[in-house]
């Protein structure tokens, strides 16, 4: 991937959008490490985003959408092309009782997961509860189909709406995705907004299971140290075409506790891959990484596929 020409400015110059060059959108995941994008965008409107996509289709510009970082690993060489962050107010709106309908809720893509799943359940909405302790943005949550051992995003999924490559809006019903583990049919373009049905519950109900889901995931999870969740994809078992958990194929490779450089398998959960000290590199876990496939390919003839998304160059 090369840099992005000099010329992109003409791009977005006449467009809502504030522009930062040569930023470090590594220090903006939760690893906290990596290197910069050429180019970083943020839309005030979606007219503006709109407008970037399609250009940015037809001067075949790369185009990447940064959401909380919480699943994202940068390279330190950085990366190419556009990088948009949708964190306007106009992207992190959530309208309640959408058209008038009080079990229906519609995010933008920008809306905070956490912050969404909080005030379903003050408000004594069931649906997203299961969503509790994933960081996520509303948008890369869909985009991965979110979720864990007590159910995913696409559980009360309504409709999806994206931005196609000439800036136009559609809207994909949920009878026409395929949502499946960790990943959906979703075209690969900018996520705009869902919309989720809801349930109307007894907040102190739902109050109590979200308290559950924080209890599991504290005992269970290093929540406190730097990562980005589970480093890999619970792989098919090929004796018994079932899901097996990466985390046990790893501790038994015998891998807690392995270290390349600053990154480390944790102590804790084998499937999460931690920072130790913060002064360390993308280098260190991409390497670490590596270390960790082969060595459970090693070990029990599986190969693990990574569930983090890691950004580079290529």
């Amino acid at each position: 991937m090369t840099r992005i020409p000099p010329a992109s400015h003409l791009l977005f110059a006449d467009l809502d959008v504030e522009a930062f060059p040569d930023h470090p959108i590594g220090k903006e995941t939760w690893y906290a490490v990596g290197g910069h994008a050429d180019m970083m965008l943020r839309p005030r409107t979606t007219e503006a985003l709109a407008k970037i996509v399609r250009r940015c289709n037809e001067a075949d510009v790369p185009l990447r959408i940064l959401g909380s970082g919480a699943n994202l690993l940068v390279a330190d060489e950085g990366v190419g092309g556009i990088v948009l962050k949708l964190d306007h107010p106009h992207f992190k709106e959530v309208r309640y009782n959408l058209d008038g309908a009080p079990e229906i809720i519609r995010a933008m893509a920008g809306a905070d997961m956490q912050k969404t799943m909080h005030e379903t359940v003050k408000r004594g909405l069931g649906g997203l509860e299961q969503m509790a302790g994933i960081p996520a943005s509303v948008g890369g949550a869909i985009r991965m189909n979110a979720g864990g051992a007590f159910g995913e995003i696409a559980d009360t999924l309504h409709a999806v709406a994206c931005l196609d490559r000439r800036g136009e809006t559609v809207v994909y019903p949920r009878e026409a995705l395929q949502m499946e583990y960790r990943s959906t049919n979703l075209p690969d373009t900018p996520i705009l907004w869902a919309t989720f049905e809801v349930q109307d519950r007894d907040p102190l109900i739902l109050r109590e299971r979200v308290r559950e889901i924080f209890q599991y995931k504290k005992k269970s999870q290093p929540m406190a140290d730097k990562s980005a969740g589970c480093a890999f994809r619970n792989p098919i078992d090929p004796a018994t075409g079932e899901r097996i958990s990466a985390g046990m194929l790893i501790e038994r490779a015998d891998l807690k506790g392995r270290s390349v450089g600053d990154a480390e398998v944790s102590r804790r959960h084998g499937n999460f891959l931690v920072m130790k000290t913060g002064a360390g590199k993308a280098t260190d876990l991409i390497r670490l990484i590596d270390v960790v496939k082969k060595e459970v390919g090693e070990d029990s003839g599986i190969e693990l596929q990574t569930e983090v998304v890691i950004w580079d160059r290529g």
